[in-house]
C-alpha cells in the first residue's frame, strides 16, 4: 500500500521490512538499534522504558537490558532525523513521524466501518493481501501484530468487496474476494463474500463453481459441510 508523506516528515516502514526515510532520503538503521525502531513503531501509543528493555532483551538481567536499552536509544537519536520522544520511565515516536502500519490499519479501519474516503475503494487488493509485517522477524510481539493485522485485512478485504457491490463494481469485488480467498482459502466469510460477488456479477456458474470447490476442500481437509447459509447462498435461496 503506498503511503504518501511529506517529504521532510520522518516514515518508518515496518511492512515488508524495515526502513527509514527523511527529507526525501533513505537513511540507514543503527543495527543496534533497529529492533527498537522496530518495536516503537509497532506502539503508536508509547511503551514504559522498562518494558520495552524486559520484552527487547529478555535474556539478560533488568539493569544490563536497561543499559542496552539507552545504548540503542542514544544510537537511533544520532541518525540526523528526530524520531523519538524519551521520559524518565516512557518513550514512543515522535508525533510526526509516519508509520506505514499505521496508514494501513487506518484504511482497514474505514472500510470496516463502511465510510470510505475518496480513494479508499481504489485500494488494489493484491498489493494489499501480499503485505507481510517484519518478514523474518519471528519475536513474539512481532508475531503476535502480524497475526492481529492479517486477520484485519481479511475482514477487510470482505467489507471492500461489499462496498464494491453497492457501488456497481461486481468485478472489481470479485477480484479483491479472489485476493482473499487465495490467502485463506479455508474462511468461509470470504467464500461467502465471493460468491455473492459473483452472482452481483451475473455469472452464477462461476458462483455454484466456487461454491463446488469449497465444498471439495471443507470435506477434504477438515470432514465438514458448508453453513447452511453459504449453501442457501449458493443455491440461489438465500441472501444476496
Amino acid at each position: 500500500m503506498h503511503v504518501e508523506t511529506s517529504p521532510s516528515t520522518p516514515l518508518v516502514r515496518v511492512l515488508s521490512g524495515l526502513s527509514l526515510s527523511c527529507d526525501g532520503r533513505r537513511i540507514p538503521i543503527p543495527p543496534g538499534s533497529r529492533r527498537l525502531l522496530a518495536f516503537l513503531a509497532l506502539h503508536p501509543d508509547g511503551v514504559d522504558r522498562r518494558v520495552a528493555a524486559g520484552v527487547l532483551w529478555p535474556d539478560v538481567e533488568d539493569c544490563r537490558a536497561a543499559g542496552n536499552l539507552r545504548s540503542a536509544l542514544w544510537r537511533l537519536q544520532q541518525v540526523g532525523c528526530p524520531l523519538v520522544s524519551a521520559e524518565q520511565s516512557w518513550l514512543g515516536l515522535n508525533e510526526d513521524v509516519e508509520v506505514d502500519l499505521a496508514r494501513l490499519e487506518a484504511w482497514a479501519t474505514r472500510v470496516l466501518a463502511h465510510t470510505p474516503a475518496p480513494g479508499d475503494l481504489g485500494v488494489d487488493p493484491g498489493p494489499i493481501a501480499d503485505l507481510e509485517l517484519l518478514p523474518g522477524w519471528y519475536d513474539d510481539w512481532v508475531l503476535t501484530v502480524r497475526e492481529r493485522l492479517q486477520l484485519r485485512l481479511l475482514h477487510a478485504l470482505e467489507a471492500l468487496s461489499r462496498l464494491l457491490r453497492r457501488a456497481g463494481r461486481p468485478a472489481a469485488a470479485v477480484e479483491a474476494m479472489h485476493v482473499a480467498v487465495l490467502a485463506e482459502p479455508l474462511r468461509e466469510s470470504g467464500q461467502l463474500a465471493l460468491i455473492e460477488a459473483h452472482q452481483a456479477a451475473g455469472d452464477w456458474l462461476a458462483a455454484r463453481r466456487q461454491y463446488d470447490a469449497f465444498r471439495s476442500i471443507l470435506r477434504r481437509e477438515i470432514g465438514v459441510e458448508p453453513s447452511p447459509e453459504l449453501t442457501a447462498v449458493a443455491r440461489g435461496t438465500g441472501r444476496r
